[in-house]
């Protein structure tokens, strides 16, 4: 029978991490293990759960999302990994679906992101018709209404939350841990998804919800990481990755950006930073 592990990575996100490993814990079908990559400052506490819990502690100051993904795959025994960032919230059929899927197909499979605002996840047990209600489809990821739908686009392939065979994911060689910190580091691996011929599928009517949190537009607080990360892909692919977010930062003249070049003028000031904290009512 097909086993699944379900992967996470935190850093300082406790109140997030509950409500992921409470959303896993009223599955239909509830993961056969959780594997978390715990970054916090200070160590992250679980309940007890009705299934295997494996913490593991990747200490640094730096935020390697890559190598905390690797090192999760490499820790995992299930035969399916689900990795769902800290901040998602599986409906009950997300794991059941996902097993499924990936029993009949060689394949990675994005299940529906519904993105909660502000206030959606309230105190007390957790409601999926009320999620449900709350969250909203984000306006450039379209899923089917049912069924599944196979994306070309390698560049909507988000590591949000993704399954994929664990025998795949070390075929294809997992994330390029040469990306360090915030940026592109999914990109990269959809492009190279597309690249082994592996369908992407989109699979509608059983959503993961997104925990709202505060964010920025662009993500001034991680600049240095992603102009690091976006020469990184460009050098590998030949196009730019996170092509509005650095349109933005050269509008800002914090960079002189063009088809073939990226140089950084100045750092962004905390003003600046401050100025591109989105409104906490936008859910996305």
């Amino acid at each position: 029978m097909t086993t699944l592990s379900a992967l996470t990575l935190v850093r300082n996100r406790q109140a997030h991490l509950d409500r992921l490993v409470e959303g896993l814990t009223i599955s239909a079908s509830p993961p056969d293990e959780l594997i978390v990559i715990d970054m916090s400052d200070a160590p992250v506490t679980l309940p007890s759960v009705d299934f295997p819990v494996r913490v593991e502690r990747l200490a640094g100051d730096a935020l390697p999302l890559a190598a905390a993904r690797n090192l999760a795959a490499a820790l995992a025994s299930g035969d399916s990994l689900l990795f769902l960032d800290v901040d998602c919230i599986v409906s009950s059929a997300v794991c059941g679906r996902m097993k499924a899927l990936l029993a009949d197909n060689d394949a990675v499979v994005c299940p529906e992101v519904l993105y909660l605002p502000a206030g959606a996840v309230r105190p007390g047990p957790l409601s999926e018709t009320d999620l449900r209600a709350a969250g909203r489809p984000h306006p450039v990821r379209p899923f089917p209404q049912k069924g599944e739908s196979l994306e070309r686009n390698p560049g909507l392939f988000w590591s949000l939350a993704f399954a994929l065979r664990r025998s795949t994911f070390h075929r294809i060689g997992g994330f390029d841990e040469t990306y360090v910190g915030y940026g592109a580091e999914d990109t990269d691996l959809g492009f190279r998804i597309a690249r082994e011929g592996l369908p992407l599928l989109f699979a509608g009517r059983a959503p993961v919800f997104h925990q709202h949190h505060d964010g920025y537009d662009p993500p001034l607080q991680h600049f240095r990481a992603l102009i690091a990360n976006a020469k990184r892909f460009h050098a590998a692919w030949s196009i730019w990755p996170m092509d509005g977010w650095l349109r933005a930062m050269a509008d800002l003249g914090l960079v002189d950006w063009s088809s073939d070049g990226l140089t950084i003028r100045r750092d962004p000031t905390p003003a600046e930073i401050a100025a591109a904290r989105k409104d906490p009512a936008d859910p996305f």
